[in-house]
């Protein structure tokens, strides 16, 4: 397959980058920096402004997916409103460049620990990573109202720790997952990274969003 994705130097996009790379497909790595990308026979990089629809439709022109790990964390202000600008951007230009199929990196912030209560309002949860959380889950709020393209949003569970593959791994729904050992649920980047590109291959939620947590 021929992946567009957006973030592709990234804490999770760089995992995504390598495993997309390690199964055969084409990336089209897209990112502020070019640079930072190693080269690969298989590897394709553009630069793009993620907050130009116009820009991003260019960038994934002829792509088959495209998988964004974009994260407004590291703006300097306006985050929760820059990631969902963003966002919006993403999904008019995945639309512009005539491709169905969007899947979205987001956060454990809009999972659910109780009936109507996020992760993201309560008190245990650290108040300078709340901007990028919110902003994640307005961008799913505007998924959830998406009809035209086939979406999936992935959401992490609340430890995503830097870490090799082991392929041992759970899915689950919209609810946090359960904790082990006394320990909040965990996943390894590169484990994130091997449960997205199974759903790219062999998709399995659409128009939903799911999340993935160690086995």
């Amino acid at each position: 397959m021929r992946i567009a994705l957006i973030g592709a130097s990234g804490y999770v996009g760089a995992k995504l980058r390598e495993e997309a790379l390690q199964r055969g497909h084409h990336v089209v790595a897209i990112v502020r920096d070019p640079s930072k990308l190693p080269a690969h026979d298989a590897l394709t990089t553009r630069q793009a402004d993620v907050y130009d629809s116009a820009n991003v439709a260019a960038a994934v022109a002829g792509s088959d997916v495209v998988l964004s790990a974009f994260s407004s964390a590291g703006e300097a202000e306006d985050v929760q409103a820059r990631h969902v600008r963003a966002y919006r951007s993403i999904v008019a230009g995945t639309k512009h460049a005539g491709i169905n199929r969007l899947v979205v990196i987001g956060g454990a912030g809009s999972l659910f620990v109780a009936p109507g209560v996020q992760l993201v309002d309560t008190d245990e949860f650290p108040a300078e990573w709340k901007p990028g959380a919110r902003g994640a889950r307005d961008a799913l709020a505007d998924l959830q109202k998406e009809t035209e393209l086939d979406w999936a949003f992935v959401s992490p569970p609340p430890m995503l720790v830097p870490g090799e593959r082991t392929g041992k791994f759970k899915l689950g729904g919209d609810e946090v997952p359960p904790m082990r050992n006394g320990q909040p649920a965990s996943i390894s980047t590169g484990d994130l990274a091997v449960a997205v590109l199974d759903e790219i291959e062999k998709p399995k939620h659409h128009r939903q969003r799911f999340s993935v947590f160690a086995a």
